[in-house]
């Protein structure tokens, strides 16, 4: 793989990170904990929320250092797993390439979370009437939209051996 790639890589997933923490600080510095801006009244808000546990307040409950633990060492392994398969992915691949970019950028991002807060910031609210969405940040977004078109390529496309 050329030194291209790795330029993008490290190019992408760095404008990632530094959105993800400099929207966060913002948050920390200007809205109150567990308080919301109105963006799009019924819809969306800007709320400042500190998730303890995983996606979707996975094992929120249990206790403090077992939740550092385990999602640090998770967040550790996703990452260096993710880099495994991004530098043996064979040239073709543009798409799988940004997948996996933008799953390391988003567990680096939770990552720094974690071991400054021993928990993760969120603050993009959706809801429509009583029906909400739990709360996540632009780090969460690059997982999920990653995760998206990993399983795109799983399902139509050959992926490399």
């Amino acid at each position: 793989m050329s030194t291209k790639h790795y330029r993008i890589f490290a190019g992408m997933a760095g404008l990632i990170i530094i959105a993800d923490q400099i929207v966060k600080a913002i948050v920390l510095k200007t809205v109150p904990l567990y308080h919301s801006i109105p963006v799009v009244p019924g819809f969306f808000n800007i709320t400042h929320i500190h998730n303890p546990g995983g996606a979707f307040g996975f094992l929120a409950g249990n206790s403090s250092n077992l939740r550092f633990v385990l999602f640090t060492c998770a967040s550790v392994a996703a990452i260096g797993i993710v880099f495994y398969f991004y530098a043996k992915l064979p040239s073709g691949y543009a798409w799988l390439r940004v997948a996996l970019t933008l799953i390391f950028a988003g567990a680096i991002g939770n990552l720094i979370d974690r071991l400054r807060f021993r928990e993760v910031i969120d603050f993009l609210d959706f809801y429509l009437g009583s029906l909400h969405w739990p709360a996540f940040n632009i780090a969460d977004s690059a997982i999920t939209i990653g995760i998206l078109i990993f399983i795109y390529h799983i399902l139509f496309n050959k992926l490399p051996a």
